[in-house]
């Protein structure tokens, strides 16, 4: 599109050459400039992304979207993400792909990886990159699809009510699903059942022949979701129209399941340590099923799926025999306990010493203190061997583990941390490293894998 047509479609004014012609999808981050791209100028708390479109489009940008003249070819708009929505939404308009939007407050991105690799086997698929799902993401992802794209996987999150509900009016989906109801960002929204609201605003909008795609085994989003739309609904869990049996896990936690939908059944590998990526996998089938593909050739697909996000159950295993864990992205109390779950496994089958680095859990609002000092007693319960906690914020999970055989050892920091484990590690440790992702513990994770016992 031309800087004429964007600023028509945008409501914006054209500085510069209104002929300029921008070929290639927009971004945020002046440090990744897309060529032939369109540079978003977002004003942040710490950076002005005005200050940095000059050097965009010298790199190969096309053009600026901002509020102020930039020196260079830029449409002038009031709120560059407002008329990022819009722009996406007009070509949201022009696209012929199977729109598919999915949210929960656990296991999203990890079910739209699944998801868009099994439709890659189908058909030219694009999909959310990372966990880039908010006002700036979900645009950004849409403008990323063309004429011959056939699916469109977009993951959606939501910090308060009505977020959602804006995204679809963006993204317009045919498929949409909730995976589940968590307490996620409760600090947010006060409540489980005003996040239950949220996440069904995703349903809401469906056309009647559309499909709802739900968590059958999570009672709060299935009765939640199945009244707000007219959409076909279609189940995935234990209880669901796709469901599992017979899983084994080999000494990485990594299942070996069948699912069954009516008469078909279909055994697959997963790649991806955790029981709860069952429940990730059923998911991403439905999706499919709901996009068209057969069900063999969905679950055989899940079977060549890898991880396509950093730092969500990365495993390796050092020359020293260390298993490092890396699920350090992002945490909520419900993904701790998977986590928690899937060490304590990894730990029995190896039998070897299991050891939980972990960190702050942020936005539990009222709940923070009883939500760290459960995820401490629950690693107990479980039987990990140590819990080493990092930071002030997350020590009432100290608290949480004294009633538990397990030694729990608080530390101030990440450097006192790392400290601690290159101190009192041993060759064939099973090490997990998570917490919310201000935390930064992908840094500890890093340099354990960098490393060795000597």
């Amino acid at each position: 599109m031309t800087l004429a047509e964007i600023a028509a479609v945008v409501g914006g004014v054209v500085d510069g050459d209104p002929e300029v012609v921008v070929s290639g999808a927009p971004f945020v981050d002046s440090r990744h400039v897309v060529p032939g791209g369109l540079f978003v100028a977002v004003v942040g708390e710490r950076l002005d992304g005005h200050d940095f479109a000059a050097g965009a489009v010298h790199e190969g940008a096309a053009a600026v979207l901002g509020t102020r003249t930039t020196g260079v070819p830029t449409v002038l708009v009031d709120d560059p993400v407002v008329a990022l929505g819009r722009l996406a939404a007009h070509v949201r308009s022009r696209l012929t792909a199977t729109v598919i939007a999915l949210t929960g407050s656990q296991g999203k991105t990890g079910t739209k990886d699944y998801l868009a690799q099994i439709l890659a086997t189908a058909g030219s698929t694009v999909a959310t990159a990372g966990n880039n799902n908010n006002e700036i993401g979900v645009p950004i992802t849409i403008l990323k699809a063309g004429p011959d794209t056939e699916f469109l996987v977009l993951e959606m999150g939501a910090r308060g009510i009505g977020h959602i509900a804006y995204l679809c009016d963006i993204a317009r989906p045919v498929i949409a699903g909730v995976l589940n109801v968590g307490t996620a960002h409760v600090g947010e929204f006060g409540s489980r059942e005003a996040i239950a609201v949220a996440k069904a605003e995703i349903v809401n909008g469906l056309p009647s022949d559309g499909v709802a795609v739900v968590n059958a085994d999570d009672e709060l989003a299935f009765h939640t979701v199945g009244p707000g739309t007219d959409a076909s609904l279609l189940t995935f869990g234990r209880a669901g129209d796709v469901h599992w049996r017979d899983v084994e896990f080999d000494d990485l936690d990594r299942p070996t399941v069948t699912f069954l939908r009516g008469d078909d059944e279909r055994e697959v590998a997963l790649r991806q340590s955790g029981s709860h990526q069952l429940y990730n996998a059923a998911a991403a089938i439905a999706f499919a099923l709901a996009a068209g593909m057969a069900f063999e050739a969905a679950v055989d697909a899940l079977g060549q799926a890898v991880s396509q996000s950093r730092w969500r159950m990365e495993l390796t295993e050092r020359p020293d025999g260390v298993v490092v864990v890396n699920d350090s992205y992002n945490a909520n109390p419900a993904s701790m306990r998977a986590a928690i779950d899937a060490l304590a496994a990894i730990g029995r089958r190896r039998e070897a010493r299991t050891i939980a680095v972990l960190g702050e859990m942020r936005e539990l609002g009222a709940e923070s203190t009883e939500g760290h000092r459960g995820i401490g007693s629950y690693a107990g319960q479980q039987g990990v061997d140590v819990l080493l906690v990092i930071g002030e914020a997350a020590s009432p999970m100290v608290l949480g583990a004294a009633d538990h055989d397990i030694t729990a050892v608080q530390t101030a920091d990440r450097a006192a941390a790392l400290a601690w484990l290159r101190e009192n590690m041993a060759p064939g440790d099973v090490v997990l490293v998570k917490a919310s992702r201000g935390a930064e513990l992908d840094r500890v994770a890093a340099a354990l894998v960098d490393e060795e016992i000597q």
